[in-house]
């Protein structure tokens, strides 16, 4: 045979037309509901259930977005990670980001229970690349499955994506018998726009191998059905179709005529549009009409319900002026309250501040001063190479500069917590392993006091804590203690876990200790700083009060036990089991 002209060929058409989840509504609520009852042991995930609403809604950006925030979560099992893998494929893949869909059902094990619908979306997404090889095995691994055990995947979608598969391979004999199974469960479905397609696709099957004989009355038939439906594609393709194939028939004059048919649903697809919105127009316009009779029926009603019920109407128009009078009066007591509280708190925080920028001022200024003599010793020193007196100086600068150091990081905590700009997240942590990981950084200072350190926490002992915010309670603490110690004394750092909420954490120094006053004072909640009472040795007391916020952010407790030249003990109590809210 000669070079013909091509007919149009409906693989990629259909596969378009017979998306994975464009199912009947029974089969698509009998997925919906056994993902709602197989996923009910994640209630407690509310980032999970707010994607599953949006995935069963099909939102897929809101889906996209709760998903990733689940995943990001340390704590998911593999289940729950497989569900939202599933979620994130399906709506990529409904955005038509197929590379993107593809990874994540990859991600999707083997053993889940919906890994067969996963393989069909696999599939889907391998065909619509080209990847035939690949499309086909995904489908054949699903072939034998009924609709039923897809949870309302078609049986002829399975079968129909196996024919066009086999029809680009050019494996005929294999496109056959798949694309005919289909049809007939197409025909039994009464599936219109199917068998279109399906018709079209098993003409163009014989088509190709120029069996033109078996080929044109199926080309005819999918004309003929696509006269029935509203659908301009179909219309155009069929059209088309049969003036190609008249075409090579030599028929130019009915060639022509389908051509023209062709042309005419094309535009008609165009206009379609302007179509639907003049029939609104005319739907509004009527819709219109009508509201006008009613209205008409309605003001009659009105006014003889006016005159029936007049005086009832004004009476209870009297009761809603006077009631909103009494709101709105409630509502300015209850507004000038908080207001008067807003200002009260406002003041509070204000003499904060302002105590606070004395004493930090006055401590840096301290500090940069100390620093700066220093150095003139440091420089005269240096000219005499007086090398004993010059790590000397070393050391009291390095001293000097950490204390600056760690009162500016308690400050920017400090800062961040009462403007409610740290983030937390509560966690279960080993103890034993902080603190090992905290003291370390301290053994420099420790040296330079000969403290001896011990680390007693018990390596089994877990809380539940935000880390950053656990770690500059330690830091501040293990401070505090070295501060206090005297040369040649002793912290020890040890865990309690008698309680069955809480373990408690004690560091304990063998320092100077405090009396009783200084110790209940320590213990007050209030947002003021403690007063200075040695310029040796006590700071801003901004840091134990960084300490107090953060253990009571993170639902613990705090206690001092102490005694004038006997030392401190000052226990943390934090929660063995994640709080509630």
């Amino acid at each position: 045979m000669g070079i013909r002209t091509k007919a149009i060929f409906f693989p990629l058409f259909l596969t378009i037309s017979t998306l994975l989840f464009s199912q009947q509504k029974t089969n698509t609520s009998l997925f919906e509901k056994e993902i709602k009852k197989r996923s009910t042991q994640f209630s407690d995930k509310p980032n999970f259930n707010k994607a599953q609403s949006f995935y069963l809604a099909k939102e897929w950006d809101s889906t996209l977005v709760y998903t990733m925030k689940q995943l990001n979560v340390t704590t998911n099992t593999e289940e729950l990670k497989n569900y939202c893998h599933l979620f994130r494929g399906h709506s990529f893949f409904q955005k038509k980001t197929l590379k993107e869909a593809k990874r994540e059902l990859l991600m999707v094990s083997k053993t889940f229970y919906f890994y067969n619908r996963v393989k069909m979306i696999l599939g889907t997404i391998a065909l619509e690349q080209s990847k035939f090889k690949d499309a086909t095995h995904y489908f054949k691994e699903i072939e034998h499955l009924s609709t039923y055990e897809l949870y309302g995947i078609k049986k002829s979608n399975i079968e129909h994506n196996l024919g066009i598969c086999y029809l680009h391979l050019k494996e005929f004999d294999a496109a056959e018998p798949y694309l005919i199974k289909s049809l007939k469960l197409q025909e039994e479905q009464k599936d219109t726009l199917g068998l279109i397609g399906t018709y079209g696709n098993i003409a163009s099957l014989y088509y190709e191998q120029y069996k033109d004989q078996q080929a044109i009355p199926y080309f005819e038939k999918a004309y003929r059905l696509s006269k029935t439906t509203t659908d301009y594609t179909a219309k155009q393709n069929t059209a088309r179709n049969m003036a190609v194939v008249e075409e090579n028939r030599k028929n130019l004059s009915q060639s022509l005529v389908y051509r023209k048919e062709y042309e005419k649903w094309r535009d008609s697809l165009n206009d379609q549009n302007k179509i639907w919105e003049v029939a609104e127009l005319e739907k509004q316009f009527a819709v219109k009409q009508k509201q006008k009779e009613v209205q008409v029926l309605q003001a009659e009603n009105k006014i003889k319900i006016a005159e029936r019920n007049g005086f009832l109407y004004s009476a209870i128009v009297l009761l809603v002026v006077l009631a909103a009078g009494v709101y709105f009066y409630r509502e300015k007591v209850k507004t000038n309250a908080i207001i008067t509280k807003q200002k009260e708190t406002l003041d509070e925080l204000n003499a904060t501040k302002d105590k606070l920028f004395s004493i930090v001022s006055h401590d840096l200024r301290s500090s940069v001063h100390a620093l700066k003599t220093s150095n003139t010793k440091l420089v005269d020193n240096l000219e005499n190479k007086n090398l004993e007196v010059l790590d000397g100086l070393l050391q009291n600068n390095s001293a000097i500069v950490n204390g600056a150091y760690n009162l500016l990081d308690n400050l920017l905590h400090w800062a961040l917590l009462q403007t409610q700009q740290s983030y937390f997240e509560i966690t279960s942590i080993r103890l034993f392993f902080i603190v090992e990981q905290i003291a370390y950084n301290y053994k420099p200072l420790m040296l330079e006091k000969n403290v001896d350190f011990k680390n007693k926490v018990s390596k089994s002992d877990m809380v539940y804590a935000d880390q950053e915010s656990l770690k500059i309670i330690l830091r501040n603490l293990i401070d505090n203690a070295i501060k206090f110690s005297n040369p040649d004394g002793e912290i020890k750092i040890y865990s309690r876990n008698t309680d069955d909420i809480y373990c408690e954490l004690i560091v304990e120094d063998s320092g100077v200790g405090m009396n009783e006053n200084t110790r209940l004072d320590l213990l007050k909640d209030s947002v003021l700083l403690s007063k200075k009472e040695n310029e040796n040795t006590i700071g801003t007391g901004l840091g134990l009060q960084l300490c107090k916020s953060m253990i009571k952010k993170n639902k613990g407790k705090f206690s001092v036990k102490s005694e004038l030249g006997k030392g401190t003990k000052m226990i943390v109590s934090l929660p063995k089991t994640p709080p509630n809210g």
